[in-house]
């Protein structure tokens, strides 16, 4: 099953197309190898899952580089909210073949889809790939279309965290044009790496920044309030005696990974928004296509 890209016809804008693509695949991979990860698969373990590894993950990977590129044409295009919502489904049924049925990218698959998309009609509109210009496109371009086609499954596990606990998740995140994205995680990565830590080790920093700051809906279904403020405190204690930027950081890291695995804990919806992060980082490093 071939993802259907629009059709994208000017050479400027299909380079460009193709360049968002090749960003949102390495913002993927680049989250994969960032370790240590608390609670979360990385290329050395699989943290608190069972079900997947670094192979379901890579196997995914591989699979979603043409629908990365697809959501990039289709926001060269111009297209709505709907169609991007049709692209992200075909791109979910191709996850689920790749991984034997499991989701590992669904969250991502939304939320760089859209950052794809926005990306593609800066392009389109010969403006920069900048931070602020694409959360900007996001809440204006899809908002609407996020709240209107997609009201929470009656029985996700995100729709039962938002009755209980009133956390609003991926939904809430994307149609306010990625605000962690935009205030936590592209400016801790910044940060960090402005002050000489290497980019795994600013991953890092930016991961556990996310885990300290967003009500991550993953951690409540695992884990519930006690969970999330379990998690949070230990991100906020992590950054507070210095993160990565302090001698010793990895061991610390790794405490703070196996205490969420003993406690089942793993952040996804923190991994989703690293992802995003990584991605915008590297976007807005670029300006624009040549």
């Amino acid at each position: 099953m071939k993802a259907a890209a629009p059709a994208t016809r000017e050479p400027r804008l299909a380079k460009a197309a193709e360049v968002i693509a090749r960003a949102a695949a390495a913002a993927l991979r680049e989250e994969l190898a960032t370790a240590p990860k608390p609670g979360l698969v990385t290329l050395r373990d699989p943290g608190a899952h069972r079900d997947m590894d670094a192979r379901t993950f890579l196997a995914s990977l591989r699979a979603l580089r043409p629908d990365l590129a697809a959501a990039a044409c289709a926001g060269v295009e111009g297209a709505p909210f709907e169609a991007l919502r049709a692209l992200g489904r075909a791109a979910e049924a191709r996850m689920l073949v790749a991984t034997g049925g499991v989701n590992t990218h669904r969250g991502a698959i939304f939320g760089l889809g859209l950052l794809a998309a926005a990306a593609g009609r800066l392009a389109a509109a010969g403006r920069p790939w900048t931070a602020p210009a694409l959360a900007d496109t996001v809440r204006e371009a899809f908002s609407a279309g996020i709240w209107t086609a997609l009201p929470p499954a009656p029985g996700s596990h995100g729709a039962g965290v938002a009755r209980r606990y009133g956390a609003g998740g991926a939904r809430e995140e994307a149609a306010a044009g990625f605000p962690h994205v935009m205030a936590v995680g592209v400016p801790a990565l910044r940060a960090s790496l402005a002050r000489g830590a290497g980019r795994r080790a600013a991953a890092v920093q930016c991961l556990l920044a996310l885990v300290a700051t967003v009500p991550d809906t993953n951690v409540l279904h695992r884990g519930g309030p006690t969970g999330l403020a379990f998690a949070r405190a230990a991100a906020r204690v992590f950054l507070r005696d210095g993160g990565v930027h302090r001698d010793g950081w990895e061991v610390r890291a790794r405490a703070i990974h196996e205490a969420f695995v003993r406690r089942g804990i793993s952040p996804g919806g923190s991994a989703d928004l690293l992802a995003a992060s990584l991605f915008v980082h590297r976007l807005d490093r670029m300006g624009a296509p040549g």
